[in-house]
């Protein structure tokens, strides 16, 4: 609490266990959410089958026992987003993941693009950073940690973590379970595609719940 006051942000964290899941607030929807997951399936997603399934309420990639020759992403296939409000809940077992949007799509499930990063690798973790997948990498941001720096002060190792991402224009913002990670100011990308990232290298798993977004215009 003491982080969230001291820079006057406050947002939705984790939904605890007892809450619903996989579903929109009477707020959220008075505000024009869009609820992105169904809890049940992968409708209106698409990714390598072998990578992506659902369990339990929440979206799981893994690639135990599927080793990948590339990034790979499930990608959200309702329609681009331009400007936008999105809320979603990530728990990294290990390795690297994240968020993509406002991505250009590459042929076997590739996506490059804006990433909110997620990652496990002790000091040299990831999350909160802004980082662009088959581009600048974290080259966006001022310094390589930008985001982590304050990302690292708030994010739940090997638990749920809440990421909310703000899109308008040329500018972006992280806020990670209730504590602005970044501001970017970028114009590379205008809109693109959504999606989740399953990362090459070791067998890894990242799950995904409470999936939700808001158009701006």
């Amino acid at each position: 609490m003491r982080i969230i006051l001291l820079l006057g942000i406050l947002a939705p964290l984790a939904a605890p266990a007892s809450e619903p899941l996989n579903r929109l607030s009477t707020e959220e929807k008075k505000e024009g959410f869009i609820l992105m997951f169904n809890g049940k399936n992968l409708d209106g997603w698409d990714g390598n089958p072998a990578v992506w399934s659902v369990k339990d309420g929440v979206i799981v990639g893994s690639t135990d026992g599927s080793p990948l020759k590339h990034n790979t992403f499930l990608i959200y296939r309702s329609r681009k987003f331009s400007d936008f409000i999105m809320r979603a809940d990530i728990k990294l077992r290990n390795h690297n993941s994240g968020i993509q949007f406002r991505s250009e799509e590459l042929p076997e499930w590739v996506l490059m693009g804006y990433q909110a990063d997620a990652s496990e690798a002790g000091e040299k973790s990831a999350w909160g950073n802004f980082y662009e997948e088959k581009g600048r990498g974290r080259n966006v941001m001022r310094s390589p940690d930008q985001g982590w720096l304050i990302g690292q002060k708030a994010y739940r190792k090997g638990d749920w973590n809440t990421y909310e991402i703000t899109a308008k224009g040329d500018h972006m913002r992280f806020v990670l379970n209730g504590v602005e990670t970044i501001q970017v100011t970028d114009s590379k990308a205008a809109d693109g595609w959504i999606g989740l990232q399953c990362h090459m290298g070791e067998p890894m798993r990242v799950e995904f719940r409470n999936m939700r977004i808001k158009p701006l215009h």
